[in-house]
């Protein structure tokens, strides 16, 4: 199966078949959690799970793990979250990143490295949990810092299916921002905080060889708004290097966190080109 037709497949499972995967739908995000481990195992990884608790419930993390041929103790984690808001069934927010993790860990399952790269599906990034403690990536990064991994980056896949060719369709927190960056929500974003500057032009470079998709990096502080509103922000706070892969959300995608958030409002042939310049940096990294 070509990556278009995979991410169609695997975005249309999580947002039709499977619907709005809020932290109270427990049902359904069981059935998320045994879908993605699933797949992970039919690449061939072995799957483990990183339990947590949260109001009274217990919520899991999907890990596989590419283990590295020469400096396996050094890693890169790529991750995306699987959860919803109540209002979407959530097809670019963030059935595209998950759907985007599983093919490039498809892609790379057959090309070892020489360092490790883990790939992990997130529980409850959304509110009520949206920046606390309680998200599954601050307790995933809690758990590299007490282990002392030696975690190079981390690169979240934050809503990375909605394309616009419309002049004026892409929006900045802002207003000079429209001065420097493309007025047409036809690109893919490495958004990241200052620290992180240099991994994220590191992994630009290795994406750019790949795709002609066109790439835009920004690395600015939080009081920009939207530049930690992923689980990159919990790795920044463990003093991780990380920054997000986005479409940028709420300022191009008019269906962000609504009903029509759904599976034919998204691009695949530009998020295939997305995947395809993500493998390219993630090779680049594993050989350095």
């Amino acid at each position: 199966m070509d990556t278009p037709s995979y991410l169609r497949l695997a975005v249309t499972k999580l947002s039709r078949e499977i619907g709005v995967r809020t932290y109270q739908d427990h049902d359904r995000l069981d059935k998320t959690v045994n879908y993605i481990s699933g797949e992970f195992t039919a690449f061939g990884y072995h799957v483990s799970h990183q339990s947590f608790k949260f109001a009274g419930n217990t919520y899991q993390n999907v890990i596989a793990e590419l283990k590295g041929r020469r400096s396996p103790e050094k890693v890169l984690v790529v991750g995306a979250h699987y959860d919803t808001v109540r209002t979407t069934p959530g097809a670019d927010d963030n059935a595209s990143g998950v759907a985007g993790l599983l093919r490039l860990a498809k892609l790379i399952a057959g090309r070892p490295l020489d360092k490790t790269v883990r790939f992990v599906a997130f529980a409850l990034e959304e509110p009520p949990a949206y920046r606390t403690k309680n998200m599954g990536s601050y307790h995933y990064a809690a758990k590299l810092k007490k282990e002392v991994d030696q975690v190079e980056g981390m690169i979240c896949l934050e809503m990375i299916g909605f394309f616009s060719d419309r002049p004026g369709s892409q929006h900045y927190p802002i207003p000079f921002m429209k001065l420097r960056f493309p007025k047409i929500g036809n690109y893919i974003a490495m958004v990241g905080n200052r620290k992180s500057k240099q991994f994220t032009l590191q992994m630009a470079g290795g994406f750019r060889k790949a795709t002609d998709l066109p790439l835009v990096t920004l690395n600015a502080p939080a009081i920009v708004v939207g530049i930690d509103f992923s689980d990159h922000w919990s790795f920044g706070k463990f003093g991780y290097p990380a920054f997000m892969v986005t479409d940028t959300a709420f300022y191009r995608n008019p269906n962000y966190h609504s009903p029509s958030d759904l599976p034919d409002t998204l691009d695949y042939n530009r998020m295939a080109k997305v995947v395809e310049g993500l493998m390219a940096a993630v090779e680049e990294w594993g050989s350095l």
